[in-house]
């Protein structure tokens, strides 16, 4: 008899070692799924990555700052304009060429 107790407790750990891994299976299945549906959710909804946002955020601080030189040099030269050559009633800025647009794209 102790044969047969064995027997059955084989086949109930087998039982329960098959559900536990059909159970990790779908799981697994499961998991995948909503990863998959979440990526499908953000692609739609147009959400930047990280790296994008961060490489913008540095494009727009490298802006601000050259838009700050610009103002600087623009102040220096009118001011430059407006000092000796006012009481000859000759604008200097006109003998000083204008630069040339920086249309190159920012380097990050």
């Amino acid at each position: 008899m102790t044969q047969t107790t064995n027997r059955f407790f084989d086949e109930v750990a087998r039982l329960m070692n098959d559900a536990a891994g059909v159970a990790q299976g779908v799981r697994r299945e499961f998991d995948t799924m909503m990863r998959a549906q979440a990526d499908r959710i953000l692609r739609d909804l147009d959400v930047v990555k990280r790296e994008e946002f961060e490489a913008v955020k540095e494009m727009a601080r490298l802006a601000r700052e050259e838009n700050e030189a610009l103002k600087a040099r623009i102040a220096a030269l009118e001011a430059a304009a407006k000092g000796p050559a006012a009481g000859a009633g000759r604008s200097r800025s006109a003998d000083v060429p204008p630069a040339p647009p920086d249309n190159s794209p920012p380097v990050v």
